[in-house]
């Protein structure tokens, strides 16, 4: 295995991990911005307030994406799990 394989597969998997991570965590982020937001307005400084507000959002978020995030992740694993015999050498 040379270093441009190696390099290659991991901004591969660098890739198909922000393809797949990004979607929750930019809902995340932005529901906790806006908690805050409301928070800041309403001046209702509770902890336990953000949480349930991001998981609400983040499990929507699986729920329409995640058949395509788990394509995502198969395609990738059979491409790894396809080219092996390249990684043996």
């Amino acid at each position: 295995m040379t270093p441009d394989m190696v390099l290659a597969l991991g901004r591969e998997s660098a890739q198909v991990v922000l393809l797949v991570a990004g979607p929750i965590l930019l809902v995340a982020l932005l529901t906790g911005l806006l908690v805050s937001i409301v928070q800041a307005v309403t001046q209702i400084q509770e902890m336990t307030l953000t949480f349930i507000p991001k998981i609400v959002a983040m499990m929507a978020v699986i729920a329409l994406l995640g058949h395509w995030m788990l394509g995502q992740l198969v395609g990738f694993t059979a491409s790894l799990l396809g080219n092996l015999h390249l990684y043996a050498r």
